[in-house]
């Protein structure tokens, strides 16, 4: 595995809606055909075509969580039951909540505002003097725009003012009072939206929702699955005629709205071209004055991160645009858009890299080159495969030999029993923020530790990563270890490849390569390059289907019948892993014939039975696979590991799936010893290099690749690179580091 260089593109998803919606959920049992099986294993080359559309591929930072509707910014949490004592997930999140304000707390006493903006030109420095000529009151907002068609405005009373909607956040965790649900559901009553979101407009909005969503009907659009055709028909039906596409209310909350749907996608800002097309889609007549208005009022916040000016060449000087005004506006970075819950994790967890960078003392650790360089440094990136992340485990367990205070921190409960060295000091990084695990905090919250290593790093989103590193002392260091090539987080931003492309610190490449045949045909997929590889034990097998309903039945033979009894892994030990949730043979398809044949019942748990395999969302952006035991008049009770979690009655729909076929981002950061690798024929424009490399990389022993789209396989490997990511985090390092290239 070699070193990246440049930008690092962890995924490739495309933008796809949610699934939730304010109607009721249609029936996930899709018809699973039962085609006669044609093929079987062993090696195949050409494949028949399996045709169709991708339906419902995995998005990026769509949370990939069970409920599917568990958006970055939803407030929707567990454990709001008032059942006694705190789950793990509320004492997760109470903690994310306690550090935020300490973090905004913090920049609140610096001598003047973080810079952004400051340097502007062209559309964005134009954009900007609007801007705080409104804020000023030295002009009006459409004073510097071109005028929009007019829209009606109401009659008496006049128009509310523009509210500006700020993203739900996942630490709310207080229960709306009952007064507050009951006025809501009156207030969506009368404009015919579904009272079931009552409760969630509540927990969004706070105290007085019901006023505030009578007032700015579009607010409807802060509960995460509502869509911007609803909430305009809500609209309608409570102010009547007297609203049209260029209300501001309505304006505001579609640029909040597109921001957020972009943070589903894993960018934490949009280019502001970008927002303007979004608007533009959603028939608002004037986007400029729209972005406009939602930057003076606060809702979302403009950016132009500085540039260094590339050196002109004589070359560059004699070539037509080359130089002058127009050269330099071609190198000009476009003006960004964001909402402040990312602005503030990205400098806060950039300002808190640079904190441990420079308050590290340099020591001379013996051993091998990452020990060297944790030794010297205060922040390496360590990358390599699934055999590398020996090394820095090895790493931590020197440390501590040195008389350090060294924990080593992972993705999942998987990953940590993966580990399996005796005297592995591993947790979770939930459960690290939680509390529920690793050493204990001084008086200003941080974690006493000398050294942290974290594995899975491409799995960290950027809050959560803030919230990690502002947990840290000063003088800790901090190892970050990955594999680049996988899919990023389900989250907002991409750090470590962020952090990769910065070039501010140590990045050293394992040189351990993945063994055996399964690690020979991932390296390759990671160098683009499907190969042919050898298997003689039968380690890679590939099924080829005509079509998705054949697709559906050899998977369920194959997790049921032919892995047991060729390999001797039982169905609960076989992961399935698919492109999306959607579509004739995504999750929902395949869960539906897996229960079916391997744990029948009425489901009569709200659509779970004893036995059933589940992926449980605990939070936002965080799954857990797990196994349900028994249900009782506070939940569902599910043995996740080595521990019984309580699903909460109210969050079983929005935040239980069946679990037997994951898709490619849940399933990151987890191996199981056999894997069924689905890609039906509609699922080939789902596809992408690090799709293929996550997926493929699941197996420990066995993998199954279900194949029915032809030639998009290879081609996705490839061809397949993932589009980039839109983030401020590279930057604003390279800004406060400024280092040379290690």
């Amino acid at each position: 595995m070699t070193e990246p260089s440049g930008e690092t593109a962890p995924e490739a998803p495309e933008d796809v809606e949610p699934t939730a919606d304010v109607e009721p959920t249609e029936d996930v049992r899709e018809g699973t055909g039962a085609a006669e099986a044609a093929g079987g294993t062993g090696e195949t080359s050409e494949k028949p075509d399996g045709g169709g559309d991708a339906d419902d591929a995995d998005a990026p930072g769509e949370a990939d969580t069970p409920g599917e509707t568990d958006a970055p910014g939803e407030a929707d949490v567990p454990g709001e039951t008032g059942a006694p004592g705190l789950s793990e997930a509320q004492a997760e999140l109470a903690a994310q909540r306690e550090l935020r304000a300490r973090i905004e707390a913090r920049k609140a006493g610096k001598d003047g505002p973080v810079v952004a903006g400051a340097k502007l030109s062209g559309t964005a420095a134009d954009l900007l003097a609007a801007v705080r000529a409104v804020e000023g009151g030295a002009a009006k907002g459409s004073a510097f725009y071109e005028a929009a068609e007019p829209v009606p405005g109401p009659s008496a009373p006049g128009p509310a003012p523009v509210a500006a909607p700020r993203p739900p956040t996942p630490d709310r965790t207080t229960v709306p009072a009952p007064g507050t649900t009951a006025a809501v559901r009156e207030v969506l009553a009368r404009g015919g939206a579904p009272e079931a979101l009552a409760g969630q407009v509540a927990a969004a909005l706070g105290e007085g929702a019901a006023t505030a969503l009578a007032d700015d009907p579009w607010q409807l659009l802060a509960v995460a699955g509502v869509r911007p055709e609803q909430a305009d028909g809500f609209a309608r039906a409570l102010l009547g005629p007297d609203c049209g596409p260029g209300d501001p209310r309505r304006t505001v909350a579609l640029t909040v709205w597109i921001l957020e749907r972009a943070a589903l996608r894993g960018d934490t800002a949009l280019e502001a071209g970008a927002v303007r097309a979004g608007l533009a889609a959603h028939s608002v007549p004037d986007p400029d004055e729209a972005i406009g208005t939602a930057v003076s009022e606060g809702a979302v916040l403009l950016f132009q991160e500085e540039r260094e000016a590339p050196e002109e060449t004589a070359e560059d000087a004699e070539e037509p645009g080359g130089g002058g005004e127009n050269g330099e506006r071609g190198e000009e970075p476009p003006a960004l858009l964001g909402l402040d819950r990312y602005a503030l994790a990205e400098e806060s967890l950039a300002e808190g890299l640079a904190r441990l960078v420079r308050t590290a003392t340099a020591d001379a650790w013996e051993g091998s080159e990452l020990a060297r360089a944790a030794g010297a440094h205060g922040l390496v990136l360590h990358t390599g495969g699934e055999a590398a992340r020996a090394e820095p485990v090895a790493l931590a367990a020197a440390a501590r030999e040195r008389g350090l205070r060294a924990l080593v921190a992972v993705h999942s409960d998987e990953g940590r029993r993966a580990l399996g060295a005796p005297g592995t000091e591993a947790v979770t990084v939930a459960a690290l923020l939680s509390g529920a695990a690793g050493p204990g905090r001084d008086e200003d919250g941080a974690f006493a530790l000398d050294l942290l290593v974290v594995l899975d790093a491409p799995q960290l989103d950027v809050e959560t990563a803030a919230i990690l590193v502002e947990s840290l002392p000063d003088g800790c260091r901090l190892v970050l270890s990955g594999d680049p090539e996988v899919l990023g987080a389900p989250g907002a931003g991409r750090v470590f490849a962020d952090a990769l492309a910065a070039r501010v610190c140590p990045r050293i490449a394992s040189r351990v390569p993945d063994p055996g045949p399964l690690g020979e045909l991932v390296s390759g997929i990671g160098a683009g390059e499907l190969n042919q590889v050898e298997a003689p034990g039968k380690e890679i097998v590939i099924v080829p289907v005509r079509d998705a309903g054949e697709a559906v039945h050899r998977t369920v033979q194959l997790v049921a019948d032919s892995v047991p009894r060729a390999f001797g892994v039982p169905p609960e030990r076989t992961q399935v892993v698919t492109v999306g949730h959607g579509g004739s043979a995504g999750t929902r398809a395949l869960n539906a014939a897996l229960k079916q044949r391997l744990n029948p019942g009425p489901g009569r748990f709200g659509g779970y039975d004893p036995g059933d395999r589940v992926a449980y969302a605990p939070v936002p952006g965080r799954t857990v696979t797990g196994t349900v035991l028994s249900a009782d008049a506070e939940g569902l009770r599910l043995r996740c590991g080595d521990d019984e979690v309580l699903v909460p009655k109210e969050r079983v729909e929005p935040a239980l799936r069946h679990g037997w076929a994951l898709t490619a981002h849940q399933a990151a950061g987890t191996r199981w010893p056999a894997v069924v690798a689905v890609l039906p024929g509609d699922a080939a424009g789902g596809l992408s290099r690090s799709w293929v490399y996550t997926a493929f990389g699941r197996a420990e022993r066995h993998l199954s690749v279900v194949h029915g789209v032809d030639q998009a396989l290879p081609r996705a490997v490839a061809e397949g690179v993932a589009p980039e990511r839109t983030t401020r985090l590279r930057p604003l390092l390279e800004a406060l580091l400024a280092a040379s290239e290690e």
